[in-house]
């Protein structure tokens, strides 16, 4: 029998630094700060992976990045690991997607042909696509923008369709990074996604329903609808802190062009962006983010004018975050804080709704685990994290004291930069981190030097402590329990079986 409603909302690359952090001042998100009040708040949760297809595959197996082995976009997820929506299936809920999951396919037993194996923004089984939101392959929101009128062509900037470039104010030839978007906010793909969510779920409010609500923003490309574009005055917001430590992986990410659609008509360049560009990008950025949170009251405000508040479980976070030019770095291909740290804030109906803040190190892959303790299912035994119910509570468990994050910095066909720089082959190429609350240890593979940092002293990331002699030993501490973590949380999903003992 199901237990209540559960909607999962996840906001595509949110930093948590919008909303607990230097830029948070100068967002308006009011539903967010009504869903923490109203919830708890986690202000050291961290997605255990990233990009986009790793950090969801993560987020709904509830498994490390080295048990699901998804490793970058168009990694296909095997089919025999669970996800939310297959176990959620056994609890009586069907799992319904507004959004996407940027799930590849498991190819086994597929033909070459699938159009399914053509793109990587697939469907994570269990689930029922009734939104199709995807960011590349999407035709459904940009079908009804041009049933509306809008001219939809395949013109590309960069890596940006035309679809997302700004119009240009009278007068000028070329659209500013601040200009408009060619749709309107009543348009947007933000409101798209919430209107047909609403309409959806009205028709289901007579018995327990499982949403998970995927919106695109703030993701990349960085273009917002009037009045979000000029929503954040850029020259109001505090710069980003482009000192990074002297190690190896700067040189290599800064070795070859990236983030092609960070904005229409971008080159990559990042090492030659400058102060006033990057400050535009991050007010648009932060207006795309107040747009979101605009509609994600609107879904607060639906359960409350239906009377399913108390009787639904909500959790808001983001698949990753978003260097937002920190070391002179955008996107999320990083091993740097920005890109790790994400928010989570959950309400449940059978919590304490005080608006507390839980200061312990949660994961990505805890995620799972709650919601199917809500939903009174026990997780299979090889999801790597653990039910946040017990915060909800109000209790305050035994829990872990480091979070394991993982990167894969490869691809099997086209060599990255890194893979040049550093003479790698494609599995030689990654990095493993543990993040305690004061040190955080990144240990790369194939020969890379490591780095440390004190966070206590440096929470910005700027000096590498691995060859300071006088940390020696907390390199070798944590370097011992990192294979601890990994060893201790290799596949679990026969090994609690003895079968002719």
């Amino acid at each position: 029998m199901a237990r209540g409603n559960i909607l999962f909302i996840t906001v595509d690359q949110l930093s948590a630094d919008l909303i607990d952090g230097a830029l948070a001042a100068h967002v308006p998100t009011p539903n967010i700060d009504r869903l923490a009040n109203q919830g708890v708040s986690f202000a050291n949760h961290f997605t255990v992976t990233v990009p986009c297809g790793p950090a969801r595959a993560s987020l709904l197996t509830g498994l490390y990045a080295m048990n699901h082995r998804s490793v970058r976009n168009g990694a296909p997820l095997a089919r025999h690991h669970a996800t939310i929506g297959t176990e959620m299936r056994k609890a009586g809920y069907e799992p319904l997607l507004f959004g996407y999951t940027d799930t590849t396919p498991d190819p086994t037993g597929m033909d070459p042909e699938d159009p399914d194996l053509s793109i990587y923004e697939g469907v994570a089984p269990g689930f029922r696509e009734l939104v199709e939101m995807r960011l590349e392959a999407g035709l459904e929101w940009p079908a009804w923008l041009r049933s509306r009128g809008h001219d939809i062509g395949r013109e590309f900037a960069g890596k940006v369709p035309d679809l997302f470039r700004p119009v240009a104010a009278s007068g000028h030839n070329l659209p500013r990074i601040t200009d408009p978007a060619i749709y309107s906010a009543e348009e947007s793909d933000t409101a798209y996604l919430t209107n047909r969510t609403i309409q959806a779920l009205d028709v289901r409010r007579n018995r327990p329903w499982f949403a998970h609500v995927t919106y695109i923003r703030p993701h990349p490309p960085l273009v917002a609808p009037a009045p979000f574009n000029t929503m954040v005055d850029p020259a109001t917001l505090p710069a980003p802190n482009r000192a990074s430590p002297d190690h190896p992986f700067v040189n290599a990410w800064f070795s070859a062009p990236s983030n092609a659609g960070l904005y229409w008509g971008f080159d990559g360049d990042c090492a030659a962006m400058t102060g006033e560009t990057a400050a535009q990008l991050r007010a648009v950025y932060c207006g795309l983010t107040a747009e979101v949170d605009r509609h994600i009251g609107r879904l607060l405000d639906w359960l409350d004018e239906t009377g399913q508040t108390e009787n639904t479980l909500v959790i808001l976070t983001s698949d990753h975050g978003e260097m937002l030019g920190d070391k002179g770095m955008w996107g999320k291909e990083s091993v740097f804080e920005s890109a790790y740290r994400v928010p989570l804030v959950i309400r449940d109906p059978a919590g304490k709704a005080d608006g507390r803040r839980i200061e312990a190190l949660t994961e990505s892959v805890d995620l799972a685990p709650t919601i199917l303790a809500f939903a009174r299912r026990e997780p299979p035994p090889a999801m790597d994290g653990h039910s946040l119910l017990p915060f909800t509570a109000g209790d305050n468990p035994d829990w872990r004291d480091a979070a394991f994050l993982e990167i894969d910095l490869a691809h099997p066909e086209h060599p990255t930069r890194f893979q040049q720089a550093w003479s790698l082959g494609a599995n030689r190429c990654h990095a493993s981190i543990l993040r305690e609350a004061r040190w955080k240890y990144v240990h790369f593979a194939g020969g890379v030097a490591p780095m440390l940092f004190d966070l206590a002293a440096d929470p910005n990331e700027t000096i590498d402590l691995a060859g300071d002699p006088a940390c020696a030993g907390e390199v070798s501490r944590l370097a011992h329990k990192l294979i601890d973590r990994m060893t201790e949380r290799r596949d679990r999903r026969l090994t609690g079986i003895a079968i002719g003992d």
